[in-house]
C-alpha cells in the first residue's frame, strides 16, 4: 500500500469511527475507543461493531478487541478491518471484502435529476430510517420501530446529515454523510426495491457531491451493487477492507 493509499485510508476509518461514534452516542451504546480500534456497543438489534484504526495496532488493543468480539452476547458482532490486520476466524467469525473507495474534489457534476432534501424532522429522520431498514437492508432492525437505528437525536448531531429523494411523489431513496471539514462520508446509499434503476441513487449522490460535500475529499465502503455508480462518478478503490461477522 502506497503513502497516499495508508493517508486515504485514514480518512476513511477515521470517518466511519465518527458515524458509529454519533450512533452510538444517540443509541445510549458503550464506546470503546483505543488507538487502534473504536468499539460501539449496543442492544440486541444494534450489535457490536469494531472498527480498526489503525495499520499497526499494538498487541493489548488487538488481544482487547478479540476479547470484546469473542465474548459479545448481545446481538450480532462486525469488525470493520481496512487494513487487513486482525484474524477473527479463531472466534468464529467469517469474512468478506468490499472496496473501500475515495473520490476527490473536481469537475462539478450536473444536479440531481431528482430533488433531494436534507431531513430536518423526526417524520422525515423516520421516513430515511425505514427506508435504509427496508431497502439496504438492515435485517436485524425488522420490523421497522421508529427510532431505534435512527434516534432523534440524530438529528442536528455534529457532521451527521440526512437526505432523502422522492420519486412520482413517494419516498424512494435514503442515504447518510459524515463530514468533518476534512473529509466527507457516505454510508447507507439506498434505494427501495421497487424505485432501483430509476435514478435514485445517482439523484442522491450528485445531490450529495455537488452540495454538502463539494470540496472535500469524500469515502464510502462500496457494496457490489452500488460500485458501478461509484466507478462513473469517479470514486476509485483505495483497498478491499475485510468485514468479519458473526454467522
Amino acid at each position: 500500500m502506497t503513502i497516499t493509499d495508508l493517508a486515504d485510508l485514514r480518512l476513511a476509518t477515521t470517518n466511519a469511527a465518527a458515524l458509529w461514534k454519533a450512533l452510538g452516542d444517540v443509541r445510549g451504546c458503550d464506546v470503546v475507543q483505543r488507538p487502534g480500534f473504536v468499539g460501539v456497543g449496543g442492544d440486541e438489534r444494534a450489535g457490536l461493531r469494531i472498527v480498526l484504526q489503525s495499520p499497526a495496532p499494538g498487541e493489548d488493543d488487538v488481544a482487547e478487541l478479540t476479547e470484546l468480539a469473542g465474548g459479545w452476547t448481545r446481538g450480532p458482532v462486525l469488525v470493520e478491518d481496512s487494513y487487513g490486520v486482525v484474524d477473527m476466524s479463531a472466534i468464529g467469525l467469517e469474512p468478506r471484502h468490499l472496496p473501500v473507495m475515495i473520490r476527490r474534489p473536481g469537475e462539478a457534476l450536473p444536479p440531481a435529476a431528482l430533488e433531494v432534501v436534507r431531513v430536518e424532522t423526526e417524520d422525515q429522520l423516520a421516513t430515511a430510517e425505514r427506508i435504509v431498514i427496508q431497502g439496504f437492508p438492515l435485517s436485524r432492525f425488522q420490523p421497522h420501530h421508529p427510532r431505534q437505528a435512527f434516534p432523534a437525536a440524530l438529528l442536528g448531531h455534529d457532521g451527521v446529515e440526512l437526505f432523502l429523494v422522492e420519486k412520482d411523489g413517494e419516498p424512494a431513496g435514503a442515504c447518510v454523510t459524515v463530514a468533518d471539514g476534512t473529509v466527507g462520508g457516505l454510508y447507507w446509499v439506498t434505494t427501495l426495491p421497487q424505485f432501483r434503476s430509476r435514478g435514485i441513487g445517482r439523484s442522491l449522490m450528485h445531490a450529495v457531491l455537488g452540495g454538502l460535500l463539494k470540496d472535500l475529499p469524500v469515502t464510502l465502503t462500496s457494496a457490489k451493487a452500488g460500485k458501478p455508480l461509484y466507478d462513473s462518478l469517479g470514486f476509485t478503490t483505495i483497498t478491499q477492507s475485510t468485514w468479519w461477522s458473526s454467522p
